[in-house]
């Protein structure tokens, strides 16, 4: 086996959220401590890693105790960054590969910063017919939002990706209205086709599929 990618002292953005290889994350940033690191992401063309908080606040407190991280989180690459006043950045951001935390710290001025081994991308698993209920009804969901503007138009690539376990696991997990942790727990599965079977048991106790 290959030795796994290391990165070290990668700049963490935590947040009450998970963010899942190939999904989109807008951000709006004010907070100083990330401030000046997503302009020196975007001036390097660096990304950043996204966390999801196991406990504590998204927004720094004076005698508020330190966040509490999660271990696995997702690189975010900075598609798109625009400052519409001062003090305020708005980003869109791409999910790219996963990574496990090895080694965190917290600088002087809040930023959490991690030596992190990156983690494979999910191996292509075609999504086996006993779960083609749940990529059927990821395709009508993703039309119905984009009749309704919330989505750009797809890619030509979509079709293929429909067809693929981690895919269209992970888009679920977005559309869901999961508990975070249960977010952090699916995204964090090494195992694309588990992790659609859960996803697939979520669905149908909520009875969009049957």
């Amino acid at each position: 086996m290959s030795q796994a990618l290391t990165l070290t002292s990668l700049p963490l953005f935590p947040l009450s959220t998970v963010l899942f290889p190939g999904g989109s994350l807008q951000l709006r940033v004010f907070e100083v401590r990330y401030l000046d690191m997503v302009r020196k992401c975007q001036a390097a063309g660096a990304p950043f890693g996204v966390v999801a908080l196991a406990d504590g606040s998204e927004v720094r407190r004076a005698g508020a105790p330190a966040e509490q991280l999660h271990d696995v989180g997702t690189l975010a690459a900075i598609e798109q960054l625009d400052s519409p006043q001062p003090g305020l950045i708005t980003l869109r951001c791409r999910g790219a590969q996963r990574f496990r935390i090895t080694r965190r710290s917290r600088l002087p001025h809040g930023l959490w910063v991690a030596d992190v081994e990156q983690l494979p991308d999910d191996v292509p698993v075609a999504v086996p017919q006993d779960l083609q209920h749940a990529a059927a009804a990821l395709a009508q969901a993703l039309a119905s939002l984009r009749e309704r503007g919330t989505l750009p138009a797809p890619d030509a690539q979509e079709a293929e990706l429909l067809q693929d376990c981690g895919w269209v696991a992970n888009r679920w997990c977005e559309l869901l209205p999961l508990p975070l942790a249960l977010r952090q727990q699916l995204m964090a599965l090494d195992n694309p086709l588990m992790r659609l079977e859960l996803v697939s048991d979520v669905l149908e106790r909520t009875g969009i599929t049957r």
